[in-house]
């Protein structure tokens, strides 16, 4: 609609537009956020999907946003299956800050709302710590490697203590979305790794291994999504003020079996299962590669 407008001012426009949005829902999500104190266990499910409510039409006022200013031509394969009753992990390739509102734009009212893994610490960050709890993002207990030398016992008590945070999700369908590669890519840094892989930065076993261990009875599918751009990867400031024009997205469903769950302290599963996530990490790059080479045709 607005596609005409100079880039600068898209930008501004969809940045100012953004903002505006997130203030409007804040209001009813931290009113929610309060009414959900109420210890009652069935108040508090209905409350929670009444913030997956305010999250999914937050996300669908972006995603008007995206298309009043940009004229992106997308390519997504792999949508046609997903479910909004189902119970999925999400990884991904990371490149820019875009990648997140790409994967928000794809997947909104087409899976549950996506929500993230973070440090128990998080919880109490100044006004986003309570904006994270009330969208029900599992928080997580992690021990050192150090201090479980110094106390066996606590062995396995960070699967336990954040399983029993996730309990809510056993009966609300909930996507887990996980980043493995850590950080976005950027030459400097596949360089500095050393990373084996063209396209990628070396994947980190550990975050998924624990998404699973914790909650791997629950999720029921993996969703391997590779994110391409033909024109160079962007920046987040080149993705809101129309400086993309092309999207290339794939999502492979996989299963995710029994021999996925178990406990990463134990080394013959965390070999097997680092060897699985580096073979996945080897088609998306190989995946990219061609991807790169039909762009440049």
């Amino acid at each position: 609609m607005l596609r005409w407008l100079p880039s600068p001012l898209k930008g501004t426009l969809s940045l100012l537009l953004y903002i505006l949005n997130t203030l409007f829902w804040f209001i009813p999500l931290m009113l929610l956020a309060v009414l959900k104190l109420l210890p009652i266990t069935r108040w508090q499910a209905w409350m929670s999907y009444l913030v997956d409510a305010i999250a999914v039409a937050w996300i669908s006022m972006n995603n008007l946003t995206t298309r009043i200013f940009t004229s992106i031509k997308w390519r997504v394969s792999g949508l046609e299956t997903l479910s909004r009753k189902d119970w999925y992990l999400i990884i991904a390739n990371h490149q820019s800050w875009a990648d997140i509102l790409i994967l928000q734009n794809i997947f909104n009212r087409k899976i549950p709302f996506i929500k993230f893994f973070l440090k128990k610490e998080l919880l109490y960050v100044p006004f986003m710590g309570l904006c994270w709890w009330a969208l029900d993002f599992p928080f997580m207990k992690r021990y050192s490697k150090q201090l479980l030398k110094k106390r066996p016992e606590l062995k396995g008590k960070d699967i336990a203590t954040t399983r029993k945070a996730c309990e809510k999700f056993r009966y609300k369908p909930v996507s887990i979305m996980n980043f493995v590669e850590g950080t976005r890519f950027t030459q400097t840094k596949h360089d500095k790794q050393l990373s084996p892989f063209q396209h990628l930065l070396k994947p980190k076993a550990g975050g998924t291994a624990f998404v699973l261990g914790t909650m791997g009875e629950q999720l029921h599918k993996l969703l391997d999504v590779t994110i391409h751009y033909p024109q160079g990867i962007p920046s987040f400031w080149d993705y809101i003020s129309g400086k993309v024009h092309a999207i290339t997205v794939n999502i492979k469903v996989l299963p995710i079996g029994k021999d996925l769950i178990g406990d990463y302290n134990d080394q013959a599963y965390r070999e097997r299962f680092q060897q699985w996530l580096n073979q996945l990490w080897v088609e998306k790059d190989q995946q990219l590669a061609l991807l790169e080479k039909n762009a440049a045709k």
